[in-house]
Order: structure tokens, then sequence, then C-alpha cells
């Protein structure tokens, strides 16, 4: 191999990177539409929450469907990487642009199949875009471009709510409080042309496909493979199940919770900033978790922890000044922002133990945001559970992967099959908040949608006892001590 294979292809790995940009922007801009739908078709929360099953079933379908197909065939060396993941942005971008008829007809399930082909899209783009992106030069450094290109994941949530919430409502006095699904077209149509825009630039740009690999005879040994063989893998496929749900529940819910009169009443026009700031939560993680990966000084590498966090919460404030949102009161956020950066150190890079340390502070966060009486205060202890969740996925990850040599591969799709878990723990959430229709007197003097938050607390229960267990199932396996190189999915 030549010294050229061997150094990363910066030109072609910023080109991909676009596609991680997208998946991050689409999937802040769902919990836009959450409230919107809620409100123009009159939903109850369980049934908004149809928005997330949509986009995350997507992932499980077009998973399966891609796994089911490589069994006959190896999609990948066949078309090669670049024809499958212009394919994937292609169907994004149809499913982007049936949000044109969907709005004209007002049609709720013409959305959720809209956002169900974008989904669609972006299984593919998933498969294809992160073993590209660790191909792209040194086997040594994939880890590396893969958390460079999580990071840029990140910076896509944390303004695609801020700027599908100017398309959809305005800009700083000019707000508009009256909802139309017409101000929904725009946004979308330029999502589609910008997806097509992208899959012609893909083609045509200097990506090369990986070398093809000579078809290997199978191991006989991996014909017996089982799940159930690997407790670390069928616990950490749970893990991913309830990492991915406790991600997208917290934030799913939270403009029904800031909805209610305990928490303001904040309307639909005023979420944006909220929404941003907690996908900047993962954003401050991962950025954070990425330090890791440089090869500094113990100095240089302490310091960065404070200043890259830091950096990223500018982003944050500078976005939302931008849109003319009043962040004022985020000022206190850099508390939760200091009790995250201080956890990391303890956590290092001991995956099982990070992954305890954050679902225990995680869990602590969920509590005392369902107990603390200023609820001013108490919405951004749930708010930081996206710092607490930020680096779980390549703790999780690696901790399930662990001691499986050759059965690696296979492991790891089911692994990202678990990403279903986005659809279906948030409806779990939204059918406990419907409760306050019923019974709007609530349970423990508080409404049943602020209860409701009980549920991502059980999830960071989970993740705790996963991050503390598994390494004693890998220990008994003669595995010991994976480290964790801080990423994001």
């Amino acid at each position: 191999m030549n010294s050229e294979n061997v150094q990363t292809k910066w030109g072609q790995f910023i080109s991909l990177v676009i596609v991680f940009f997208f998946w991050g922007f689409v999937g802040s801009a769902n919990d836009i539409l959450i409230p919107v739908f809620k409100k123009v078709f009159t939903l109850s929360q369980v049934q908004s929450q149809l928005v997330a099953w949509a986009f995350y079933a997507a992932y499980f379908v077009g998973s399966m469907i891609f796994f089911l197909i490589s069994l006959k065939s190896d999609v990948l060396q066949k078309f090669g990487y670049k024809k499958t993941l212009s394919a994937g942005l292609i169907l994004s971008a149809i499913g982007s642009f049936l949000f044109i008829p969907a709005a004209t007809m007002e049609s709720f399930p013409f959305f959720l199949t809209a956002l169900f082909t974008v989904g669609l899209g972006f299984s593919i783009q998933q498969i294809v875009a992160n073993p590209l992106a660790i191909k792209m030069g040194s086997p040594v450094t994939g880890a590396h471009r893969l958390t460079l290109a999580g990071g840029v994941n990140s910076f896509g949530t944390t303004i695609g709510a801020i700027l599908l919430g100017i398309a959809i409502f305005g800009m700083g006095d000019n707000k508009k409080t009256a909802l139309s699904l017409e101000d929904i077209k725009m946004p979308f149509i330029i999502l589609g042309i910008a997806f097509i825009a992208v899959a012609i630039f893909m083609l045509v740009s200097k990506i090369e496909d990986p070398v093809k690999e000579e078809v290997v005879v199978v191991d006989k040994s991996l014909k017996g493979f089982s799940i159930m063989d690997y407790p670390q893998l069928y616990l950490g496929m749970l893990a991913i199940f309830i990492y991915v749900g406790t991600e997208v529940t917290i934030i799913s819910n939270l403009p029904a919770l800031l909805h209610t009169a305990e928490f303001g009443g904040i309307l639909e026009e005023s979420i944006a900033p909220f929404i941003a700031l907690y996908w900047g939560s993962l954003m401050i993680g991962r950025w954070n978790g990425g330090v890791n990966v440089f090869n500094t000084s113990n100095l240089v590498n302490t310091a960065l922890k404070f200043i890259v966090p830091a950096i990223a919460f500018g982003v944050i404030i500078g976005a939302n000044i931008f849109a003319e949102h009043d962040v004022s009161a985020f000022y206190i956020y850099p508390i939760w922002i200091l009790i995250f950066i201080l956890v990391s150190f303890v956590g290092g890079k001991n995956a099982g133990k990070t992954l305890m340390l954050f679902g225990l502070s995680g869990l602590a966060m969920m509590f005392i945001g369902l107990i603390y009486p200023d609820k001013e205060i108490a919405k951004f202890f749930f708010i930081s559970g996206g710092l607490f969740l930020s680096i779980m996925w390549p703790s999780i990850f690696d901790l399930a992967i662990a001691g499986l040599g050759k059965n690696t591969g296979k492991a790891s799709s089911f692994l990202i099959m678990m990403i279903l878990g986005g659809g279906v723990i948030p409806l779990v959430q939204g059918s406990i908040c419907d409760i306050d229709l019923t019974s709007p007197e609530g349970i423990f003097g508080i409404s049943w949608t602020h209860f409701s938050y009980v549920v991502p607390l059980l999830g960071f229960a989970y993740l705790s006892f996963y991050g503390f267990y598994c390494p004693r199932i890998l220990k008994k396996q003669g595995v010991y001590h994976v480290e964790s190189e801080g990423g994001g999915h």
C-alpha cells in the first residue's frame, strides 16, 4: 500500500461530511414539526410522536432490507459506494418533495409517508457513509474521521431547528403565531434540491470506491453465530435501542412540557431556541469527546476539554442571536456544561466507566428535573440530558462488539437496526403525557406531562447498568479495557 492511500483524503472526506450535516439538520427539524403538526391537526401528544416513529422506523426498515439483499449480493461491492450513496440521497430528495402535496392536501398521514421516505434514504446513506469515512485513509485514523463527521452531524442538528423555525415562524418581532402548512413547503423544496445537488456532486466527485475485496469462503464457525451467545451484544442492542429512544424522547416531548402552565406556557413559535440548545448539548459533548482522538500533551488536552465546549456553546448562542431569539435565560447553562466536563475527566477513555458515570449523571438530572421547584431552572436539567447522552454511542458500540472477532460485521448491523428505539420510546412517553387529558390534576403534585420524564430517567438507569455490568461480562471472556474514541452516531 503506498503512502497516498495511508493519508486521509481530505478533499473527498469534506465532500462526504455534507451528508452527515443533512442527517443532523433533518433530525432536529422533526422537533419543530411535532408541535406544529400537533396544533394544526389537533393531535394528542402520542399521535404527534408518530413523526419520530415514521422517521426512525424507516432506519430499521431500510437497514433490514439492505441486510436481506446483502445476504444474496454485496450491494456496496456490486454498485460501489458513490452510486449507492447517491441513490440514498435521491430517495431522500423524493421524500422532501412529497412534503409539497402533503401540505397542499393538509394530510398528516401523507406527511408521515414523506418523512418515512426521507428516513429510508438516510438509512442507505448511513450504511454507506460510516464505513466510507473510515476507509478514506489509514485505518488507524478511521475512528478520528468518524468522530469529526459526528461533530458536523451535531452542528446540523443545532442549526436545523433554528433555520426551520425562521422559515415557518419568521424572525424577531415579525414572528407569526398563525401556523400555515404552506410555510413548510419552501424549506423542504430547498432541502430536496440540495439532496439532488449533493447526489450529482457525489457522482462526479473524485471520491474513490475502496478497493474491492475478494470474496472469501465463509468460515463454518460463522454459520453457528447466535446473538444469545454474546451477552455483551444482546444487552448492547437493548442499550442502543434505549439510548436512541432516550435521546429522541427528551426533545420530542419537550415542546409539550414547555407548553404546560407550570413551565410557562411557551408557544410553538418560541420553541426553536430550546430545541437548538438540546441538540447543541450533544454537539458540545461530541466536540469535547473528539478532543481525545488527538495526540496532545496532558496539559493541552485538559485545556481543550474546557475551551472546545465553550466554543460550541458560543456557536449555539450565536446562531440564536442571529435568529433574533432571546437567549438571556441560557447564560446559566454553563453550570451543566461544567458538570459534564468534570464527569468526562473521571470517565477518561474507559468505555464502561464513561457509560456508567454518564448514565448515573443523566439519571440524576432527570430526577432533579422532576422534583426541582423552580420550573425556570428545572427545564435545563431535562435539556442537559443531551450532554450526558452525547458520547454514549461509541461507548455502547465498543462494548457491544468487544470480543466478537469475525462476527463483528454482523453484530454491527444488528446494532444499527436498534435505532428503531428513536421511534418507539417517544410513543411511550407521549402516551403518559396524554393522561393529562383525562386526569388534569396530575400526579405527585405535578402534571402527567412533567411526570412523563420518568421515561428517560429509566433509560439512563439501564444505560448506567450496562456500563457497569458489560465490562464484567467481558472480563469473564478474557476481554479487558475497551477504550472509547468519543464520537456520535
